[in-house]
């Protein structure tokens, strides 16, 4: 499907990079400590950077290259193609989704094929969470097979649950010189900005965030329109919507119009109609006939989704 052009070029990257045998860890660099979920087992023996994004800080061996970095995701790509972390999650999920649902609901998403899980094991949560399972798996892009680690952390909310999922894998001919230390550096991300994971949409539904961002974006669009030359002005416009639509597609959200100010609001695929009134609040809803108005003194409208 065209929808998902992005997230198959992505994925495709461990499909074209060059198998080169088992990948060595990268070389000690004095004085490198990254950021880890789990301060009681650090990286070991890793060059690693320390980056901070928007939402994310991160630790980054040296060589690889960010290839996302934004509210619902991070991921990590290495210098061949042949190996990659990622790092995703949602807020404001039905307290009874499964994590395995959500793993291979994930996996879907990413157009991944032939997956086969190995059975799952408690594990270590990732900090914030309370409860955590990792299976190792299996599946093959472009037909090369390739093999990662995935673990699901769980942190409860209410009656709502936030989930975040971490991955790292590479092809299967380079897997045994990244198991050892791959799945780790996977975990070392900290969350920077309340509104990760989509936290602050869900829970307090404040528009007032989206607006921002969708204002920041405008900025780094018009920023790049006049540095750009002209003839790479289509590239660039091409590839503005293929990482909007990959965001879309690994955070599980959909855009929406306020018709109240007409701005775009990126809100969680929890729900499929949602509502909002002149204050800014948002109620979400399955069910097509219930009306907000109803019984309310204030005035509510549904919010469409966007075309794209």
């Amino acid at each position: 499907m065209i929808r998902l052009v992005a997230a198959c070029i992505f994925l495709a990257l461990l499909g074209c990079g060059k198998s080169e045998g088992p990948a060595s860890p990268p070389v000690t660099r004095t004085g490198d400590a990254p950021p880890s979920a789990s301060p009681e087992k650090p990286l070991p023996n890793k060059t690693v950077d320390v980056q901070s994004g928007r939402y994310f800080r991160f630790a980054i061996p040296a060589g690889w290259k960010v290839q996302e970095e934004g509210q619902f995701a991070v991921v990590l790509v290495a210098p061949d193609s042949a190996a990659l972390t990622v790092m995703t999650g949602n807020s404001g999920l039905p307290a009874n989704y499964a994590p395995g649902q959500f793993l291979m609901d994930k996996l879907r998403q990413l157009q991944v094929q032939n997956v086969r899980t190995g059975p799952a094991a408690m594990a270590r949560p990732m900090a914030g969470c309370s409860t955590a399972w990792q299976v190792d798996y299996t599946y093959s892009v472009n037909n090369v097979p390739c093999h990662g680690v995935a673990k699901v952390s769980v942190a409860p909310v209410y009656d709502m649950s936030t989930m975040v999922v971490t991955l790292a894998a590479s092809q299967e001919s380079q897997w045994a010189g990244y198991s050892s230390w791959l799945p780790e550096l996977a975990e070392q991300i900290a969350a920077l900005n309340g509104a990760a994971f989509g936290a602050r949409g869900v829970m307090q539904q404040n528009l007032d965030n989206s607006i921002n961002l969708g204002e920041q974006a405008r900025k780094n669009r018009d920023w790049s329109a006049s540095t750009w030359a002209e003839v790479n002005r289509g590239r660039a416009e091409s590839q503005d919507r293929n990482n909007a639509q990959f965001r879309e597609n690994l955070g599980a959200v959909q855009s929406y119009t306020n018709p109240y100010d007409s701005k775009k609001v990126e809100l969680p695929t929890t729900f499929s109609h949602y509502w909002v009134d002149r204050q800014g609040r948002v109620v979400g809803t399955n069910d097509p006939r219930e009306d907000p108005n109803s019984g309310s003194t204030g005035q509510w409208s549904r919010m469409e989704p966007q075309k794209r």
